[in-house]
């Protein structure tokens, strides 16, 4: 590709706020984006035609058959505007001559969200706020408690969970972490077997991929290994955690709390306006009913911040791979 041309790249799903960014930085790097708010399936692939490379968001599954019918228009190439690529199976689009490449952003969005989260599980923030909606101002039945006081286990070790361990050290609690790989990030965090964390901690919070290695990577067992009390943050993938595990542990007031970003089943859920339709998820109506339990929509990557990295990058990383496969 020369200077003077532009190559074609098809966006599906993409919201209004990333629209005007790949509008806005698109031109400069030699793209002409064609922008749809479809997320991708099967039935809209021919809109890739004339695009050897697309980017997808993160909320809409993409299947084989739609991975054959994107094939099939010509794509070889998916950037995925997440960290995370759990919703594509990159094995088989491997297979069918198609490369799956994510996007870094920044790892303070969901770090600065973690933390907003351990802080609102430790106040007993959701009673709080319910209550002053109706106009009870009363005190909790329990005082709150301080981060100081407690000891934080940190599962995973890579940006965002490095991020979270260098905001832990202004709260000034002991910090302890696990990790396949060495910890990054923090200075003088020890890594230890999970089990020894699980066992240690008063605080749990995951920042791992979502794998088959690591699905339900806190089941039944290991959610029976933490403290009574103990509060678990979950700002990675739903099904880190065994939901249903997770909702008896917490109605049999073993727990003390969860404060939950992403979880099992919300696909078709979050994002979504669902105020005049029925649930169908019931771990999620149980968690909402609990007032030790508190969700947010998978928001804490949302940032403005973040939302032009992963725009510039799903860019950047659609060029890099045509510029290696201009003959391809």
């Amino acid at each position: 590709m020369t200077h003077s041309e532009s190559i074609r790249i098809t966006i599906y799903g993409c919201g209004p706020d990333e629209a005007v960014l790949f509008r806005e930085l698109a031109p400069g790097l030699g793209v002409r984006p064609a922008i749809t708010d479809a997320p991708v399936s099967e039935a809209n692939s021919e809109l890739a035609s004339g695009s050897r490379c697309v980017s997808v968001g993160h909320k809409t599954p993409v299947t084989r058959p739609t991975l054959r019918a994107l094939g099939r228009a010509g794509v070889r190439y998916i950037s995925t505007r997440s960290i995370g690529c759990d919703h594509i199976d990159v094995e088989y689009a491997d297979s069918i001559g198609i490369s799956v490449g994510n996007v870094s952003y920044s790892p303070d969005s969901v770090a600065d969200h973690t933390l907003m989260l351990m802080l609102m599980a430790i106040r007993d923030a959701k009673s709080i706020v319910r209550r002053t909606g109706i106009h009870d101002y009363r005190l909790s039945d329990v005082p709150g408690r301080e981060l100081r006081d407690l000891t934080v286990g940190v599962i995973g070790t890579g940006r965002i969970g490095a991020a979270v361990m260098e905001r832990l050290r202004g709260f000034g609690c002991r910090v302890l972490a696990h990790d396949r790989h060495a910890v990054i990030g923090t200075e003088n965090v020890e890594n230890i077997r999970l089990d020894e964390l699980l066992r240690r901690s008063d605080l749990i919070t995951l920042h791992v991929p979502l794998t088959e290695d690591t699905r339900h990577l806190l089941d039944r067992r290991r959610l029976a290994r933490l403290k009574n009390g103990a509060l678990v943050v979950n700002t990675g993938r739903g099904a880190l955690i065994d939901t249903e595990a997770l909702v008896e542990e917490l109605e049999s007031g073993r727990l003390g709390g969860a404060a939950l970003d992403v979880i099992e089943g919300e696909e078709g859920v979050f994002y979504a306006d669902c105020r005049d339709r029925p649930m169908a998820s019931k771990a999620l109506l149980r968690l909402q009913e609990l007032p030790n339990a508190l969700i947010t929509p998978h928001t804490a990557y949302y940032t403005d911040h973040a939302l032009r990295d992963t725009v510039a990058n799903s860019l950047t990383n659609c060029l890099t791979f045509e510029s290696g496969n201009q003959h391809g």
